[in-house]
């Protein structure tokens, strides 16, 4: 397949495209972008860098994504975009005002970050986490997570989920199978889980099965040593294709997490092949460094095979935006957050 895109989601190092990179992009054709801090001054200038992102690779549609998840994982920021709760300030909510209060407040989450992002042009946001917090849990996780159990968790994200997609935003459910269970910080070295298939079966890969007809996942850089104690679920063909695949069901886009984590070994390239050799349908990289984006394009390879459908599908769940009020709809979360904090 000649004018296949590149099975890659690529990062830009500023809030301006350089000619280097559209330069890149132009000949590589990622098939989507991400957005960070960096990136990020005022909504025109953002508007200005996802206009100029689509049109290096000569499309319009082309998928630009963001981590927006609320507390301390917001790239938008005030004063031009307001904060919003992380996961575990609606999980509490839960726990304390019933488990409808919490579905009310993370729906309002998901529309109030869509509406955020749509205006931008931003169309895929890195939530809902499906993560279980434990008491081992590193905080690199924390208060990201919306509980606990696999049923607070389930009822939550996908409530999450749905006010992403009545926005006109997709969801992103990470990080598959889960990242709970680890102790330590991926993005600086590599989980080891050591519990049980059963016991996972019951707790932290359920909530991705029961969350598993959502368009796109990202991988977790964890190993599961009761499946496969060679190597984490990313760069695992055993994971992916028995758990991943088969246990939890997924059948949607399935993109890595950040190549550029420390928990990987090897070159970015090496990287990047072995996400996908794996079963990565998308090689994500996102510190925008040019040398290490160039490793990454030369290894993924083409969207094909099944991926192509899989990622034409994910983008067939966009849908218009449902009309909304944002500040009636900020204030009613506030309300509901507010009220649990002085029970």
């Amino acid at each position: 397949m000649a004018d296949a895109r590149l099975a890659a989601i690529f990062g830009c190092s500023g809030p301006v495209l350089t000619a280097a990179e559209r330069a890149f992009f132009a000949e590589t054709r990622p098939w989507g972008f991400i957005l960070f801090a960096r990136n990020v001054e005022t909504p025109d200038q953002v508007r200005e860098l996802v206009a100029a992102l689509r049109d290096s690779v000569d499309d319009p549609a082309a998928p630009v994504l963001i981590d927006q998840e609320g507390g301390r994982v917001q790239r938008l920021r005030p004063p031009h975009w307001e904060d919003l709760p992380p996961g575990g300030a609606i999980g509490a909510l839960a726990e304390r005002e019933g488990l409808a209060a919490g579905e009310e407040a993370a729906r309002l989450s998901g529309r109030l970050l869509a509406s955020q992002l749509l205006p931008l042009g931003i169309t895929v946001d890195c939530v809902p986490l499906l993560d279980l917090r434990r008491p081992e849990t590193h905080a690199v996780i924390g208060d990201r997570a919306f509980g606990s159990t696999p049923e607070q968790v389930t009822a939550l994200a996908r409530a999450q989920a749905e006010g992403l997609l009545a926005g006109g935003v997709l969801p992103v459910t990470k990080h598959i199978p889960g990242h709970g269970r680890a102790t330590v910080d991926s993005h600086e070295a590599l989980p080891r889980v050591e519990a049980t298939l059963s016991e996972l079966l019951e707790t932290d890969f359920k909530t991705f099965k029961n969350l598993n007809s959502y368009p796109i996942s990202m991988t977790a850089h964890v190993v599961f040593e009761a499946v496969d104690p060679t190597a984490p679920a990313t760069t695992s063909p055993k994971v992916i294709s028995e758990i991943l695949r088969g246990e939890i069901g997924f059948q949607g886009l399935l993109l890595s997490d950040d190549l550029s984590m420390q928990a990987l070994g090897g070159s970015l390239g090496e990287r990047a092949a072995a996400a996908r050799k794996a079963g990565c349908d998308i090689a994500l990289h996102c510190n925008g460094r040019m040398e290490e984006m160039q490793e990454v394009a030369a290894a993924a390879g083409p969207l094909e095979g099944e991926s192509a459908p899989r990622a034409e599908a994910a983008l067939g769940r966009l849908r218009a935006p449902e009309p909304c009020d944002p500040r009636a709809l900020k204030a009613r979360l506030d309300a509901l957050l507010d009220g649990a904090a002085g029970a």
